[in-house]
Parts: structure tokens; C-alpha cells; sequence
């Protein structure tokens, strides 16, 4: 069921209703009204509702009415009609019934049944609503006797000025009237008719001029609307439909359905109408005329047109506020665009003369056309010799066949046409196609067929005349219009077809050359559907149809064109100076014209073709296409960036573009020839990526020296290398690890060093001393990026390879200082000791420089320091000593730990100085050894075996020595997206010798110590071949002579190696001297203000710290004594409250704590209770201790002179447990789970009620079987129990006493744990109680030999050592930094001095369960049963209660009968 007019009326109706500002809508009724006649109104009124209307009468309307149709504002209408055809369902009026009980069909946009006549829901729309507007009118037919379409419309035509007249309301002569006059087309082929026979789509106006000149004839003041609604009525152009035109038939005319071809016809069909009637006798007076409102739905994309009449009134309106012959907006069914109002400067509605109109579909220029051509003038057109049995020694007169696959840019559509003909830009003009057309010769049509035939005039393939890709003429040129990627396979395949069945070349002999070009139609459209255009499918659609070339053609040389810059065609499209079809762009490129300039769609637009272009060019160079000698793509890129080309007034020339203003004009596709043909002969890596259409076509000729088109393999010239390597890729999102980085996740690169680095002499000519003054930086191996890889070997130029947005790379010459120098701070002379102050000023340029994002781009840093140090080692011995050398380069790396975050830093060895003498003294004839004092006296003045030199070699060694030292330490491998590897490629190198036995000094600078270019081009590929090589299994060796392939990375080995995806274990522990820790946090600032919650804590806001316990808290045992000795209590280096000395040499966490607050309070110091400070831990403590401890503790700090109790932070630990499991098998009811989580919540509720601004570590009880288990030697079982643990010695191994003791202490552990959801500490803003389970899961550090690790614990073996204490302290301290749910439940007892976290700028603050995220609706839930009850019972059924009491009791009644009491000696925690 179709629309009906009268619905759509009322909708227009009420649209205009609300645009004039007719107050407000009401719901009264009348007697006598058809109550089913008013039902239909309040539910387009509703609908009408959900629109903004922001228009303001008042701005668009006047107290004066209009005196001419040109100047008509919306106010000064008084009355609305409507007629059309009703013969057709979707326009069939319900007629008026003789009573009011008819029935009628419902509507389907609605689901009731309409009203049973138009004028009485008008009637009541202007009773109620409209004073001043009169009633609307429709016509309904005369039903009496059949009428043609044309007949019946001039019938309601004199129907409607009937009722006009005989309207005593309506002041007929003088009142303005809105007449809508609708329409729609039958046969579907009235457009492909009017494109195929090129006449005017109106010639069937003649339908409409009776009806049409009756209006003008008898309606003074009108605006007649006439409305096409062939597809707003769901009769689309390319469906069935009804109306003026014959019955519907199949429309055989023309075969052409394709995107383009229905696009132009729709624009030539609605701009023939604005022609005719702008031109016509409807528009000469100035109180009648007649626009032209056309309804272009999506269609064309598929897009039902609507069929609420809401939505067609709107579109209407809208429409209608478009100036005439300026309707290029097309309708969306997709996207409900706001209602347009009437702007100040154009308050009317438009006709064609105020609309300035200018009909644009002009009779075409007769005028001849300027041809393109030119003349080539190259010494050299002979073909090779012989024919060529490589793709990389083809010259251009070796081409036999040309062939092109692609879409119709390729095709030719519009390139022949003249200006103004639009309907012409269907024609395919194949002969004049940029890269395969052959119309003419060169001299008056540029094309790179045409170019090619001036080699060889023999030339076949090429396409000449008109015609799609299966004309005669098309030949191989096999481009497809509306053709995307997708689409490539099956043209190839097609293209590989005729090549085979062509008689008339040599299928296997002959050379072709075939353009690839696509993509257009792909980013035109690929909002529609993100995942389908995705760069990923672009690319494979590309490569499956290279894979069929590469499979199934010889000798074959492919030019893959990429994707044009598409972006800058909104320039055109938004020029309203420049005379283009709008409506037409809009249609064939929606996606990227119909989106603001700074929309993220248009954002989005760019990065996808910048993806297109990434993509398919890691495609070709991933080298999938140089496995066989006759067969080769190169990556033409002159389309990569393109610039609009202007006019001398500088606006975009439409010139170099079709009638369309899409496709190219000739001018553009000799152009695109030329600059083709110009990137054939330019070096991979040095072709030109923008072409200036605006320059004047220059076309070059081979180079004599070199007259082969240019591929990877042979355009390595120089000092160049060729990278092969298939997976270029990136992770498939940035890794967060550096231990999972590929090569094209590398963002930045940067370098640190010296002379070396910075590039001394590396250009300069053999004799020219003074120019090794010259730094190079440009040519660097690290950080060099000049020129490109196949022309200059450096790192940055590999890495670009992988990823071409690769920046920080210095380039040309300079110091370091230098703007090209970026972040190559590398600094002649430079010694380690001025390392730091290179990192430093690295730093700050990398956080500075807009074009990184300093803290998600990941970074490569090599550092390669020492020679200088060397060079002046015998100056001062002390001051470049080795130590001195290892401080220096560890302050400049912990600088980069610190301080950069996604980091892999290459530490390269120095190169050996002995290098540097050789060369030297065995070339006394070619280096100035005149300034060798000057140069390097240290390395070069000692004699042969002194003893100066014989220090100087082992200093040497010390040197590397303290850098695999460095490196080896784990120093720098504690933070997942940092790391530091030690590239050894320099330690050992191989000189170059000549065949005479002389040194090749090719290799060095004039100076004969730095390195030339042939030198650092050799060091750049050994660096990168050692980056992708495993710890363990590294290159120590530089051989200058070798021929070094660049690596690549693997399937199996995508990542650059580091420590730890290497699987590697360093072979040496460093000596340990103390248990300090190395404190590398950024993050160390107080909060701004003091904070209020205790959910914003920053650990520099802790001002007092203190502690709870038994003997593990006092640090009995810390420290060895005299056997015969009480163990001592070491407070100061108590874990959780010690505060002896500092973090370097005593990890506690106060120490850590001081790091953030100097200042802090409470801590311990020393052996002696004076100085314990708040440590109110007692030796033998149990849990029953707990509340008196906690009182003690805040009486010391209400007596405390120097705490503020009310407003300073305080960090309380309180961990017990351990004497409660030792001792429960002797009282199960006393130290039972229940009494055990009772005392430790009494503790709690004191510290609570009595303490603000506090911050409670509540740490679990550790694993004490577990920590039992498996000690041996000295610590063996009857030592241990006997002085120490009761119910441990009464409990063997997997007794059942044993399994209960495991679970009681699991008891005690779930018991604690939940006092971080604890709802009563949940209250305060100012107090909270975290539970650190570090201890949760305890286990048995072992040594070397798998053993027991008694480095961890006292003489008691039971009681931790001062090593035990500072990981005590790391892992609460990491604790405390973990979010609650995520914290970490096990000790981590390997040693490093770099374990400490860091608080981040994202997660500055202690956390708590409130900032953690996590488990709120478990915080938010208080408990209902006793608090021991619920903390019990979380144990899932594991609390020992009265049964576990009994078993006990029978165990040890057991004991009792088998042995004889025995005295309990006891040494309590």
C-alpha cells in the first residue's frame, strides 16, 4: 500500500503551520465533526513533535504581503492545494461517502484506517489551528467515467479552481496560493531513454501542460510546486511504476545499471526540468510560476524511499529552501535531517529568476578541441640487445604488450568530453586512457601507451576509440567503471584470458607491462561499511589479484599505481564559484563529501587512505613479488599527495576534470601519463609522490648509464641495500610490551654517543681533512635519514620500511643542535660523563616535539659511548676509570628508565681501539699522523708492547666488561615497556684488505679514525641483524668486507629480541653488597592540597608511620649473633616500620616511604625501645594482644609533640598470626579462626573510633606449613620445631594434625581478608582498612642448587634475616600499589634492587577498595550475623569449630598415652 497525497498534504500542511508560528496547537472539537475524520491529526501532529523546528517567523515574514512571486516569504501564503493523478494505489483518493460508515484500507505507516475525505481533516486542521490560512484542498477524480493520466490531472486541476472560487474566504485575486502539483513516471526507462537518446527527459511535459496552463491561465498569485514523486512513492526510477508515462515494461534501452551511469542520468533528467520550466512561458509573469521540486532518494544506494508523509513533508520543505537549479542535496531515508528555515538574506521562496539560476546542462562546445601532446627527444629508443631474461635490465623499447586493469579513471568515462556535457562522461573514452590508451600519437595525445610506442611502434594491447571493456577497442585495457578491489581478480583473471588467446603476441616471450590502478570507488563508499572497505580487505583484494598475474603471466613488469589523496575533491565540491554538479559528486563520492571539514568521518577518511596507500605498498615491498627474474611490481606513487589544481584566481581548475567534475579530462590524463611514465625510470626510494598538475608536462628519458625501468633489486645504488622481507606489519594493536615489539611499531628513533654517532666525516672525499669537521648526521648508521634505503643503509631508513611515519631520524648536516639534527644528540668528543646531559636534553625534545606522543610511541634509542673516554684514559686514570665509566653510562640510562616510558635502548659496543692503531700505523703514508696527539693520543702515541698500551687494552676490556655488567644486572628489565640490549656487533671487527695487503681505506674518513659512509652503512645492517637476533646467539663480529643480507623478521619471530623473549638467563650473578633498593619513581609529589579522603592518598602525603605486631615486626633475628646469644630485636630494620640508614642500603618501608616524604614520623631506629619509635610490635604477641597494642599506639601519638593527630596521614601495618597457628594445637578454643579474626577486628575498632586521617595495612598471616616445608641443612626439622614452633613439631608431614594446622591457617587468611569490604570501615571518608596478601601463598626461596635459602633467615631459622626483611618490605610496598582484587598473593624472593613499583600520573594514589573499582557491591553489603560468624564462614566451610576443636583434643590425648610429657621451651615471634 502506497502514500496517499492527502496524508502527505496534512503533513506539509502542519509543517507549514509550524514554520509560520500559527499558535499553539489545540485539541478542540466541533459539533458535528466526523470523529473519525479528526483521529489522523493528533498522530501527525505527534510525530511533527519529535522535530526541532528552530525557525523564527519573525525574521522570514512581514507585515506587508509580497506583490511578486520572486519575493514571496512562507507568511504570505493564505492557502494550500494539492493535485495529481490518483489513478494508481499509491495515489488513489478514498472517496466521499455518502455517510460517514464506510470502509476503508488502513495505512500502513499509521496501522488505522485513513480519513474518509481529505477536506474535512483539512477543515478541522484550519478551524482549530490556522485562522489565517484557509482550508486545504484535494481533488479527488471523477469516478463517473475513465480519464488518462494527463486528462484526469487537468480535471482536478479545474476542480480545484472551482472550489477556489467558491471559497467565500479566500480573496481569490489577491490572496497567494501554494500549489502542489504531483507526478510520478511509470516506465522505468525514462531516464536510460534520455541518456541514450540524448533528448530531453520532459518531452513528456506534454501531460502536464494541459493541466499546468490551466492554472496559469485562470490562478492569480500562485507558487505551483511540481513534485516528481516517481521514487518518494516507492516508484523508483529502476522499479515498476505508474503514471504519466505508458504502461511499465522490462526496460531493455541501454544495459547499463551501474552506479555512474544511474547518477548522471538522474542529474540530466532533473536539470532538463529546471531548463524547460525556467525557460517557459510558467515563469514570465510576476504573480505565477512554477518550480521544479525534485525527490531523489537513496535509491541508487539501495535506500527504500520513505513512505511516512511526515518525512516527505519535511524533505519537501527542505527542498524548497534550496535555490532552484541548486537541489544538489539528495534525500537520505537514513538520517532525518533538521528542518531549513528562511534565511535573512533569502527570506523567500525560491523561484528560478531570484535563485540567479543558470542552466548548467549547456549545449556542448563545438569548439575543436585543445589536444595534450608532445614531443620526446631521448638519444636513446633501441631496445636491448638481446631480449632481456630479467624484469630489472628492461629497457622501454622492450615492451611488446601493455595492458591496465582498474575503474573509470582508467576506463576513460568523460575524458573526451566536452565541457558541459555531463551525460557525455558516460562514455568510456578507452583510446585517451592515461596508462593504456592509444588513440593518435604522442604529438597530440600523451599517454603511456603512446609514450611507449615512440620506443617501439610495434607496441599491442593498448586501447583505442569508445567503449567498455568488452569493446573491440578496449583490447587489454580491461578497467571496469565502478569497479573497486574487490572486484581486480576477476578482471585479471579476464586480462590473463585474452593475453593467452591473442595470436597476435608471444604469450610467453613477449614483455608486458600492466597498470594497476584502484581504489576510488573503495574510500567513496567505505563509510557505509567500515569493515568491508577496511585497509586489510583493500590490500588482499589487491593481492589476490597480483597472486593470478604472478602465477599465471611471464615476463611481466606491473606498475601498482597507489590510491590518489581523495580528500583534497571537497575543495572542488565546496567551491560554489566552480560550475559542477553537485548532486552528481555527492552521489558518487558520498563518504567523502557529505561529512564536515572537521568531522572524525572525514578524519577517518584520511587515515583509511593513508592506510590504502601504507598497505599496498607493504604488499609489494614485502618482496612476494621478486621471486622469479622475469617477474616483478614496483609502487608507482605520484598520486600519494595531490594538490587541487588552481586557476590563476585561485580557484580550482576544473579544466583537468570531466563534465562531472569527477573523472579526468584528457588534460588530466596526460598529465597522469607523464608523471606515470617519470616515476617508471625514478629510483625505488627516490620517486617523486606528488605531481603538480598545475607545471607544464616534462617527460623524461632513461638515463644512458642506467636506461632500465626501475625495480627494488636495481635501483640499490650506492651505498643502498634491498630489504625482502614479507611481513612488514605492525601488531595488530600497539603492544604494551617491549618484549612483543615488531619492527613497524617503532614510532621514534633516536641516538647518544659521540663523534661516531654524530656523523664526523662520513661524506667527506678522500683528501678533504678539514671537512671530517663536517657532521654528517644525515648519513649516521643509528639515526641517518637521508636519502632512502636503497640509496643509503642506515637504521631509521630499514625502520622506515616497516613504518613510513617513522620520525626523529636527523637528516643532512649540522651540529646537534640543529633543528634536522633531532633527536641525534649524539656530540663529538662526548665522553660517558656527558652522556647524562645528552639524555637530559633528549628527554625534554621528545616530550616537546608535536609530532610524538611521548607516552604511546614506541622508541628505539641507541647509545654507543666510550672511545672518546679511551682516547683520553692516560690524561687522568682516575677520571676515566672503569668505575667511573659504569656510573657515568648507568646515570644516563636510569635517566632513560626513569623517564621514558615504551623504550627499547641498543647499547652498542664501542669499537676496540686497537682498530683505530692498526690503521693508523699501517698506513703512515695516508693518515695525518701529524695530529694523531690531537686525534687520540692515548690510543695512538703508546709504542708496541708498553705498558701504557697494555693498560689501555685492559682498561678496554674493563670498559666492555662494565657495560655487560650493566646490562646483565636487570637493572633495566623491571618495567614491561622498557628495555635495554646490549648489541655486541662492534666488539670484534675484521679490517678490509686490499689484494696488495693494504688496509682498504675506503672505509674510513681522511682522518683514518672515523668511519666513511661504506663503513656506517655496513654498521647500520650488522645492528639491525643483531636486533633481531636472540640474546645468547648475537653477531660479536664486524666483518667490513662481508656481504651482509638485512634479516627479517619471522613468523615465528616477529619481535625485536630482548632478554626476555630470547628465553636467555645471563651466566653471571653480580656480587651482592647489601639489600638496598634503587628507587626510579617520577611520581613522588604530595597531593596540591592536603587531601580529605583516604581515597586520594599519594604515598608523599603519609606524614607518620607506624606498626602492630610480634617478633617478625620487632625484627628479632635480623642480624646474626653469637649463638649462645638471645636474638635480638633489630626495630630499625623492621620491615613495615624500621627506619636504620636509607632505601640504598635498607630496604624497609619506611625507608621507601622517606624517598616521598622526608620528613616522615614514627619509624624505628636501632636495637633500643627508646628508639622504637611507634613500633608497639611485642616478641610473642598474639592476636589477644592486638587491642591493647592499638591503645598503646594511640596514646603514643596523642603524646606525640610533633604529630598533628587530627590532621596528619598516618600508614599503620598490623600483621600477627604466626605465635596463634604455632600454638593453636595446645588451645584450639583460645587461638580457633573465631578468637583469632575477634581480636584483630577489636584492634581495628579502636584504631577507628580513636585515630582520623588513617590508612590500615592489615598483611595475612603467612603460609607457616608451607614455610616449614622443604628446609634442610641446617634448618632441619627437629631444630626448627623444638625452638620455635609447637604444634610444627608435634605435626609430620601430611599427617592429619598437619592438614588441619594448613587449614586453620587457611582460615586465618580468609578470616583477615575480608576486612577490606568490611562495611563499618567503609564510613569514614577519612579511614580504610586494606588487606595485603602477599604472604597469602607462601613458599621456600631456594638457592642455586634448589635448596633452601637460609640467606633469608635468621640463626633461629625461623624468624626473617635483614635479606627476608627488605622483601618483606618490596612486596608490601608493591601491595599497597596493586588494586584491591589484583594484589599480588605470592613473595617474589628473587633478588634485584629495582622491584620497588612506581606510583603513575594515572594511578598516583595507595589503593583502596573505593579506587581500585572493584567488588563495590561486596562493600556496599554490611553484615547481618555476627562479624566473626561472617568472616568464618567465608572460609567456604573450612573454619575450624567445635569438630576441629574435638580432633585436636583426641590427637593430643593420643600423644599423650604414646609419649611422655615433655617441657614446652618455646621461643615466641
Amino acid at each position: 500500500m502506497g502514500l496517499r497525497p492527502h496524508i502527505f498534504l496534512l503533513g506539509l500542511l502542519l509543517l507549514l503551520l509550524l514554520l509560520l508560528g500559527q499558535g499553539t496547537i489545540q485539541a478542540d472539537t466541533s459539533p458535528g465533526e466526523n470523529t473519525s475524520e479528526k483521529q489522523l491529526w493528533p498522530e501527525l501532529r505527534q510525530t511533527l513533535k519529535n522535530f526541532p523546528f528552530l525557525c523564527n517567523p519573525k525574521k522570514s515574514g512581514s507585515n506587508v504581503p509580497s506583490k511578486s512571486v520572486h519575493s514571496l516569504r512562507p507568511s504570505d501564503i493564505k492557502f494550500v492545494a494539492a493535485i495529481g493523478n490518483m489513478d494508481t494505489e499509491y495515489f488513489k483518493e478514498i472517496e466521499l461517502p455518502d455517510s460517514g460508515t464506510a470502509e476503508v484500507e488502513k495505512h500502513p505507516w499509521t496501522g488505522k484506517r485513513p480519513q474518509p475525505a481529505c477536506m474535512g481533516v483539512v477543515t478541522d486542521v484550519i478551524r482549530h489551528f490556522n485562522p489565517s490560512v484557509l482550508r486545504p484542498v484535494c481533488t479527488p477524480r471523477n469516478r463517473a467515467r475513465p480519464h488518462s493520466g494527463a486528462e484526469d490531472l487537468w480535471v482536478q486541476a479545474k476542480e480545484l479552481v472551482r472550489s477556489m472560487k467558491e471559497n467565500q474566504q479566500l480573496d481569490f485575486q489577491n490572496d497567494w496560493k501554494l500549489i502542489n502539483v504531483f507526478f510520478s513516471n511509470a516506465n522505468k526507462c525514462h531516464l536510460c531513454l534520455l541518456a541514450e537518446q540524448h533528448r530531453p527527459a520532459v518531452a513528456r511535459v506534454d501531460k502536464l501542460t494541459r493541466a499546468l496552463d490551466y492554472l496559469l491561465q485562470e490562478v492569480p498569485k500562485a507558487f505551483v510546486n511540481l513534485v516528481d514523486l516517481s521514487e518518494a512513492v516507492g516508484v523508483s526510477p529502476w522499479q515498476q511504476g505508474t503514471q504519466l508515462s505508458p504502461a511499465a515494461g522490462p526496460c531493455s534501452c541501454s544495459g547499463d545499471t551501474s552506479k555512474l551511469f544511474k547518477i548522471v542520468t538522474q542529474w540530466s533528467y532533473q536539470e532538463s526540468w529546471d531548463r524547460l520550466l525556467a525557460s517557459s512561458k510558467y515563469n514570465e509573469r510576476e504573480s505565477f510560476t512554477v518550480v521544479f521540486q525534485p525527490f531523489f532518494y537513496g535509491a541508487l544506494m539501495g535506500q527504500r524511499p520513505p513512505q511516512d508523509p511526515t518525512t516527505l513533508a519535511l524533505d519537501l520543505w527542505n527542498i524548497m529552501m534550496e535555490p532552484a537549479g541548486q537541489k544538489d542535496e539528495p534525500l537520505s531515508t537514513k538520517e532525518r535531517r533538521p528542518v531549513k528555515c528562511p534565511s535573512q538574506e533569502n527570506p523567500y521562496l525560491f523561484t528560478y529568476r531570484n535563485s540567479n539560476y543558470l542552466p548548467r546542462l549547456t549545449t556542448p562546445h563545438e569548439k575543436l578541441e585543445v589536444r595534450e601532446g608532445t614531443e620526446i627527444m631521448c638519444p636513446d629508443k633501441d631496445p636491448s640487445d638481446t631480449i632481456p631474461t630479467s624484469v630489472h635490465r628492461l629497457k622501454p623499447a622492450d615492451i611488446k604488450v601493455i595492458a591496465a586493469l582498474g575503474d573509470s579513471l582508467t576506463a576513460g568515462n568523460g575524458a573526451g568530453s566536452k565541457p558541459g556535457d555531463i551525460l557525455d562522461v558516460l562514455t568510456q573514452y578507452r583510446g585517451l586512457s592515461w596508462s593504456v590508451g592509444g588513440d593518435h600519437n604522442l604529438s597530440s595525445i600523451i599517454t603511456l601507451a603512446n609514450l611507449l610506442r615512440e620506443f617501439n611502434p610495434s607496441l599491442r594491447g593498448f586501447s583505442v576509440g569508445k567503449g567498455k571493456e568488452n569493446s573491440p577497442g578496449a583490447f587489454f585495457n580491461q578497467a571496469v567503471a565502478g569497479d573497486r578491489a574487490e572486484d581486480l581478480s576477476v578482471q585479471a583473471r579476464r586480462l590473463v584470458a585474452l593475453m593467452k588467446n591473442d595470436t597476435m603476441i608471444n604469450y610467453q616471450e613477449d614483455w608486458k607491462l600492466i597498470t594497476l590502478f584502484i581504489g576510488g570507488n573503495d574510500l567513496c563508499d567505505f563509510c557505509d561499511d567500515l569493515a568491508h572497505y577496511s585497509p586489510q580487505n583493500f590490500t588482499d583484494n589487491i593481492r589476490k589479484a597480483l597472486d593470478i598475474i604472478h602465477a599465471e603471466v611471464p615476463r611481466v613488469f606491473v606498475n601498482l599505481v597507489k590510491v590518489l589523496e581523495i580528500v583534497n575533491l571537497r575543495e572542488l565540491y565546496h567551491e560554489k564559484k566552480v560550475n559542477c554538479p553537485r548532486l552528481i559528486l555527492r552521489n558518487l563520492c558520498p563518504c567523502v563529501l557529505k561529512f564536515d571539514d572537521n568531522s572524525t568521518e572525514i578524519a577517518s577518511l584520511i587515515e583509511v587512505n593513508k592506510k590504502y596507500q601504507e598497505e599496498t605498498h607493504r604488499l609489494v615491498e614485502s618482496g612476494r613479488y621478486d621471486t622469479r627474474e622475469d617477474f616483478t611490481v614496483v609502487v608507482q606513487p605520484f598520486f600519494e599527495k595531490v594538490d587541487m589544481p588552481k586557476t590563476p584566481e585561485g580557484l580550482p581548475d576544473s579544466s583537468f576534470f570531466a563534465p562531472d567534475c569527477f573523472h579526468f579530462s584528457s588534460k588530466a590524463h596526460a598529465h597522469a601519463a607523464s608523471a606515470l611514465w617519470n616515476n617508471m625510470l625514478e629510483p625505488v626510494g627516490q620517486k617523486t609522490t606528488r605531481h603538480s598538475f598545475e607545471s607544464k608536462i616534462n617527460i623524461t628519458c632513461p638515463n644512458e648509464d642506467w636506461p632500465f625501468l626501475s625495480t627494488y633489486k636495481n635501483s640499490v645504488q650506492g651505498h643502498g641495500s634491498l630489504l625482502l622481507c614479507r611481513d612488514r606489519a605492525p601488531s595488530t594493536s600497539p603492544p604494551t610490551s617491549v618484549h612483543a615489539l615488531r619492527p613497524a611499531d617503532i614510532r621514534v628513533v633516536a641516538a647518544l654517543g659521540d663523534s661516531l654517532t654524530a656523523g664526523n666525516g662520513i661524506g667527506s672525499k678522500p683528501d678533504d681533512l678539514p671537512d671530517v669537521t663536517t657532521q654528517y648526521r644525515g648519513l649516521s648508521y643509528s639515526s641517518g635519514g637521508d636519502g632512502s634505503l636503497e640509496t643509503v643503509t642506515t637504521l631509521p631508513n630499514i625502520l622506515r620500511k616497516f613504518n613510513s611515519n617513522l620520525t626523529g631520524y636527523a637528516v643532512g648536516t649540522g651540529d646537534a643542535n640543529a633543528t634536522n639534527a633531532f633527536l641525534n644528540q649524539a656530540v663529538p668528543g662526548a665522553k660517558a660523563g656527558e652522556l647524562t646531559s645528552q639524555v637530559q636534553t633528549l628527554v625534554q625534545r621528545m616530550k616537546d616535539d608535536y609530532r610524538i606522543n611521548f607516552h604511546e610511541d614506541w622508541k628505539v634509542i641507541t647509545v654507543l659511548i666510550g672511545e672518546s673516554d679511551l682516547c683520553d684514559y692516560c690524561t687522568d686514570s682516575n677520571l676515566y676509570s672503569a668505575a667511573n665509566f659504569f656510573d657515568h653510562l648507568r646515570n644516563a640510562l636510569d635517566i632513560l628508565h626513569r623517564e621514558v616510558p615504551r623504550a627499547l635502548v641498543n647499547l652498542v659496543d664501542f669499537m676496540n681501539p686497537s682498530v683505530i692503531r692498526q690503521v693508523f700505523l699501517e698506513n703512515p703514508d695516508k693518515c695525518p699522523l701529524q695530529q694523531a696527539s690531537v686525534l687520540c693520543n692515548c690510543v695512538l702515541t703508546p709504542r708496541e708492547s708498553s705498558q701504557e698500551l697494555a693498560r689501555l687494552e685492559a682498561i678496554a676490556r674493563d670498559y666492555q666488561s662494565s657495560v655487560r655488567e650493566l646490562v646483565e644486572s636487570g637493572r633495566y628489565d623491571t618495567r614491561e615497556d622498557f628495555s635495554v640490549v646490549l648489541q655486541p656487533f662492534f666488539h670484534n671487527i675484521r679490517l678490509p684488505v686490499l689484494e696488495d695487503g693494504r688496509l682498504d681505506l675506503s672505509f674510513f674518513a681522511p682522518d683514518c679514525i672515523h668511519p666513511s659512509q661504506k663503513f656506517h652503512s655496513q654498521l647500520s645492517r650488522a645492528l639491525w641483524v643483531n636486533m633481531l637476533e636472540p640474546l645468547g646467539r648475537k653477531t660479536d663480529t664486524l666483518d667490513l668486507t662481508a656481504d651482509i643480507p638485512l634479516s627479517c623478521p619471522t613468523q615465528n619471530e616477529p619481535f625485536l629480541r630482548t632478554l626476555r623473549n630470547s628465553n636467555y638467563t645471563y651466566p653471571t650473578t653480580p656480587a651482592i653488597e647489601n639489600w638496598g633498593s634503587d628507587f626510579l619513581c617520577t611520581e613522588w609529589s604530595p597531593s596540591d592540597t592536603v587531601p580529605t579522603s583516604v581515597h586520594e592518598l599519594r604515598p608523599a602525603d603519609i606524614k607518620v608511620v607506624a606498626a602492630l605486631g610480634d617478633s617478625l615486626t620487632t625484627a628479632m633475628g635480623a642480624r646474626p649473633g653469637n649463638s649462645s646469644d638471645v636474638l635480638k630485636s633489630w626495630r630499625g630494620l623492621s620491615w613495615s616500620v624500621g627506619g636504620d640508614g636509607t632505601l640504598e642500603i635498607h630496604t624497609t618501608l619506611p625507608n621507601i616511604l622517606k624517598k616521598f616524604n622526608p620528613h616522615i614520623l614514627g619509624f624505628s631506629i636501632g636495637t633500643q625501645e627508646e628508639t622504637a619509635g611507634l613500633n608497639v610490635a611485642m616478641e610473642g604477641a598474639g592476636a589477644r594482644d592486638m587491642p591493647a597494642q592499638a591503645r598503646n599506639l594511640v596514646e603514643r601519638m596523642r603524646n606525640s609533640p610533633e604529630i598533628n593527630l587530627e590532621k596528619d596521614w598516618k600508614l599503620i601495618t598490623l600483621f600477627i598470626g604466626s605465635n596463634d597457628l604455632c600454638h593453636y594445637c595446645e588451645s584450639p578454643e583460645a587461638h580457633s579462626p573465631r578468637e583469632y579474626v575477634r581480636h584483630v577486628q577489636q584492634a581495628l575498632d579502636i584504631l577507628y573510633e580513636e585515630l582520623p586521617r588513617a590508612f590500615i595495612n592489615v598483611v595475612e598471616v603467612m603460609e607457616l606449613t608451607g614455610l616449614h616445608q622443604g628446609q634442610g641443612g641446617k634448618c632441619g626439622i627437629p631444630l626448627v620445631a623444638q625452638n620455635n614452633c609447637t604444634c610444627l613439631k608435634r605435626s609430620q608431614e601430611n599427617s592429619l594434625e598437619m592438614q588441619e594446622l594448613k587449614k586453620v591457617n587457611w582460615n586465618f587468611q580468609t578470616g583477615v581478608s575480608r576486612f577490606s569490604y568490611w562495611h563499618q570501615y567503609l564510613q569514614r571518608e577519612d579511614f580504610t582498612v586494606v588487606v595485603q596478601p602477599f604472604f597469602q601463598n607462601t613458599l621456600v626461596p631456594l638457592n642455586e642448587r634448589g635448596g633452601a635459602d637460609h640467606t633469608f633467615f635468621s640463626d633461629d631459622c625461623f624468624h626473617f634475616s635483614e635479606r627476608g626483611h627488605a622483601e618483606m618490605a618490596i612486596a608490601l610496598w608493591n601491595n599497597m600499589l596493586e588494586p584491591v582484587g589484583r594484589k599480588t598473593t605470592s613473595n617474589n624472593f628473587t633478588y634485584s634492587r629495582t622491584k620497588l613499583k612506581c606510583p603513575s600520573a594515572e594511578s598516583p594514589y595507595l589503593h583502596t577498595l573505593r579506587n581500585s573499582r572493584l567488588l563495590q557491591d561486596r562493600a556496599d553489603a554490611g553484615p547481618t550475623v555476627p562479624s566473626w560468624a561472617m568472616l568464618v564462614a567465608a572460609g567456604g566451610g573450612l573454619a575450624v569449630g567445635g569438630g576441629g576443636v574435638m580432633a585436636w583434643r583426641a590427637m593430643r590425648g593420643r600423644r599423650r598415652r604414646e609419649n611422655p610429657p615433655i617441657g614446652l621451651n618455646t621461643m615466641s615471634f
